[in-house]
């Protein structure tokens, strides 16, 4: 599939994909589509649901509005429900900018990486953090916090 990156096993990232993409996913073994795009964004697929379930696929839609308006809240929202899809799992977005952050949050997290080490596996995968600073430091920040509950 164009535009997707495949951060483990479980989790493969993608911008907006398509009805051929998502028949290409099922095909492929994937279980769930995780979509984080918003309703009121352009060239939302308002019938993403209907043809992933009629592939066999589970779906699940969490709206993240913009990378740098994240919450912990919503992260933490985010993250549990990855916890929960059947996977191999699809997460998307528009551009795979905050599928890809959430993913690699959920790798760290769950993982027991530190924010560095996340970074590195972004990189070798195709993401580039320093172009979203303040979105680099909210990961940086959720994923070390999480580590300290974690040590407790």
């Amino acid at each position: 599939m164009e535009n997707v990156k495949k951060i483990n096993d479980e989790l493969t990232v993608a911008g907006q994909i398509t009805p051929e993409q998502l028949q290409q996913a099922s095909q492929e073994g994937l279980k769930s589509v995780f979509n984080l795009r918003s309703p009121t964004e352009e060239t939302f697929w308002s019938d993403e649901q209907q043809q992933a379930e009629s592939l066999g696929l589970h779906y699940f839609h969490l709206p993240v509005a913009k990378i740098e308006e994240l919450t912990e809240e919503l992260t933490t929202k985010v993250l549990a429900t990855i916890d929960e899809i059947p996977k191999p799992a699809l997460v998307h977005c528009a551009a795979a900018l905050r599928a890809g952050a959430m993913a690699l949050m959920y790798v760290a997290t769950r993982q027991g990486m530190s924010p560095e080490q996340a970074f590195e596996q972004a990189e070798r995968i195709g993401f580039d953090c320093s172009a979203h600073p303040q979105a680099k430091e909210f990961f940086k920040n959720y994923v070390e916090k999480y580590s300290q509950m974690q040590a407790r």
